[in-house]
């Protein structure tokens, strides 16, 4: 994993900012801000309750005007075990990611992640109501860590596309027998974005090419081109032709027609003919 070459400025791969002289990277920024709201959660108790309902997810809240629960609906995270595993899963693999992207496009990956579910459910909130909360989408994360590095060896000798196919599976699984189809769009959408996202960062996917109009090109005027040898040669041979019937023409003038050789009058009376053909060719 040490191996990977450097997406990005040197400074993509710069902290995000430091607390107390350590380095917080965008990964660890992300876990430090969930486990900030985690313990103000626990703390607050009760009152935490009736925030996290005008925060949490809802479809038909959304239609009616609360917008804003498409973002905010994982700032509440009860502390559990499972929380606690998915922080340990976004610092370990997302940290990764980012040594590999840098933070930017670690940062829009996880964005994707965090805000594809609710746009989904958003659309399907069309038909059905739903509603959710809290979902760090630690499992996409490392969906996108497998689909870079396939072949990493994690625990047990696994490699991490087996890990990754192996865990999507078994979360399937869960979600068809409960019935609980939030949680397969949950998912998959997530999981799905992850792995397309990372494959398109490495240029295995591209985007289709939508071109609404064509630009017409302008018109340039070209220069003349040289004339053909042929054509050069016929200019020439014509200049020749006139010249000598000038010569003729002289001589007559001179000395009489009868001073003219039979050869002179024959080249005499073909001028006169191709003359003759040229005027009828204009007319």
């Amino acid at each position: 994993m040490n191996g990977h070459r450097n997406w990005g400025s040197s400074e993509e791969h710069q902290p995000v900012t430091w607390l107390r002289g350590y380095p917080v990277y965008a990964a660890h920024f992300i876990v430090l801000v969930y486990v900030v709201l985690m313990i103000a959660t626990a703390v607050l108790g009760s009152a935490a309750a009736t925030l996290f309902a005008r925060l949490s997810f809802n479809s038909e809240q959304v239609f009616a005007g609360q917008v804003w629960r498409i973002v905010t609906y994982g700032l509440f995270n009860p502390p559990s075990f499972p929380f606690a595993i998915d922080m340990v899963m976004i610092v370990w693999f997302g940290r990764e990611l980012e040594k590999t992207f840098g933070r930017r496009t670690f940062f829009a990956l996880y964005g994707g992640i965090y805000l594809v579910p609710t746009l989904v459910l958003t659309l399907v909130g069309l038909s059905h109501p739903t509603s959710f909360f809290g979902q760090p989408g630690a499992l996409a994360v490392f969906v996108g860590f497998a689909t870079l590095y396939p072949g990493a060896v994690l625990f047990f000798g696994i490699l991490a596309k087996w890990a990754a196919i192996i865990l999507v599976a078994l979360y399937s699984l869960i979600a068809l027998g409960d019935r609980n189809w939030i949680a397969m769009i949950l998912l998959w959408s997530t999981c799905g974005y992850a792995h397309l996202f990372v494959q398109f960062q490495q240029g295995v996917l591209t985007l289709p090419r939508i071109r609404l109009w064509k630009r017409k090109s302008n018109l340039r005027v070209l220069p003349d081109l040289p004339p053909k040898k042929t054509t050069v040669l016929k200019i020439v041979k014509e200049d020749a032709t006139m010249a000598e019937v000038d010569a003729l023409l002289d001589k007559i003038a001179k000395s009489g027609i009868s001073s003219l050789t039979a050869k002179e009058r024959a080249k005499l009376e073909a001028a006169r003919e191709g003359l003759m053909k040229r005027s009828a060719g204009r007319g």
